[in-house]
């Protein structure tokens, strides 16, 4: 009976062992596509390097972003300076044009209706400088840019980042400097970041429904998210001209040369 036993119990612990291996794989799996999100950096150029076709991709630490870019030549600014969630403040240069200026953190779509609903200025143009943030906020404030009528701009040397996009994407007329960044990139639709993508598949693939349900709505070509969908957290896509014009994504593109 000895016997038996002795190879029942064998091969209990070699399945046992084989089970931990698989759970070994599949959390070195989860490991490897976390840490690049904890602050390793990625190999792609700095945000200063100039932008070329098929060299579009650029590292992306968005407390670290200046909060103009710096004109060609210059160093880069202090960027302590960018605020970490929106401003909404009068362009000093134009009364028709309202300054969204900043991250979008979580909250801002209630802030932004409450400034819609208590401001005296009467903005026709939205011109945006914003690193990106909350995906959910960004969506719901491009729902209200496009219900209230506004135009959407980014200036010379603005930048329009990650899911500062989907805010460029509402404006009935849409328009970008030719020294302003517009990038995309994945996004997160949980508040955990570190998640294992295990448990995060059926957040992200309902963020992505909603996302390209929003661009259709807002007539861009959902093609658009090829890009973003390729493009890790930690790196930005920076949009080429004619990729703005060719998605829709702008109606304009202003010649500042």
């Amino acid at each position: 009976m000895r016997g038996p036993r002795l190879t029942t119990a064998r091969a209990i612990r070699a399945l046992l062992a084989f089970q931990i291996g698989i759970g070994v794989v599949l959390f070195g799996q989860d490991i490897a596509r976390t840490l690049p999100q904890l602050g390793f950096t990625p190999r792609s150029p700095g945000m200063d390097e100039p932008i070329r076709p098929g060299d579009q991709t650029r590292r992306f630490q968005p407390d670290r972003l200046p909060l103009r870019r710096p004109s060609p030549g210059t160093d880069m600014p202090d960027t302590s300076d960018m605020p970490n969630r929106l401003q909404f403040t009068e362009a000093a240069d134009d009364p028709t044009v309202l300054d969204v200026t900043g991250a979008i953190a979580e909250g801002d779509f209630v802030r932004f209706e409450d400034f819609l609903e208590t401001t005296s200025l009467s903005p026709d143009t939205i011109r945006l400088n914003s690193p990106g943030g909350s995906v959910i906020d960004a969506l719901a404030i491009g729902r209200a840019i496009r219900d209230a009528g506004f135009d959407t701009t980014v200036g010379e040397d603005g930048i329009c980042l990650s899911a500062c996009p989907y805010l460029l994407a509402a404006g009935v007329e849409r328009s970008a400097a030719e020294t302003a960044q517009v990038g995309v990139h994945q996004h997160y639709f949980d508040e955990s970041t570190v998640l294992p993508a295990f448990l995060a598949v059926e957040d992200i693939q309902r963020g992505q429904g909603e996302v390209l349900a929003y661009l259709i709505d807002m007539g861009i070509d959902p093609a658009l998210m090829q890009h973003a969908l390729v493009t890790p957290p930690q790196e930005i896509y920076i949009l080429l001209r004619e990729e703005l014009e060719d998605y829709a994504m702008v109606t304009d593109v202003q010649d500042t040369g």
